[in-house]
């Protein structure tokens, strides 16, 4: 995921407990602990308002992007080029089948 949380180190930084900022922000311990933990599909910018406020902080000293390695492009599976002409069905992997001959 290109999206870093960083909250645990201004946590750190501002020596304040998980649990006190849980209970200022309102959200639970549990949905913190995730957000830390980057395993979360998103946040309300509310969320993000009131760590930001609580802690005396931006965005971005909780948040950090960094690009993911390009990763080789895998190819569409072509059943036609994988199959003989006496085949009637398409290669056992793929998701496409091949339209009617």
């Amino acid at each position: 995921m290109p999206i870093i949380v960083t909250l645990d180190i201004m946590l750190a930084r501002r020596k304040t407990s998980s649990r006190e900022l849980a209970a200022h922000i309102g959200i639970t311990e549990a949905n913190l602990s995730l957000l830390k933990s980057g395993k979360v599909k998103g946040v309300r910018f509310a969320t993000i308002e009131a760590i930001c406020e609580y802690l005396d902080c931006q965005p971005g000293d909780i948040l950090t992007y960094e690009p993911q390695e390009q990763t080789q492009l895998v190819t569409r599976f072509d059943p036609v080029s994988e199959t003989s002409p006496n085949q009637s069905q398409p290669a056992k992997y793929d998701r496409y089948p091949a339209k009617g001959n």
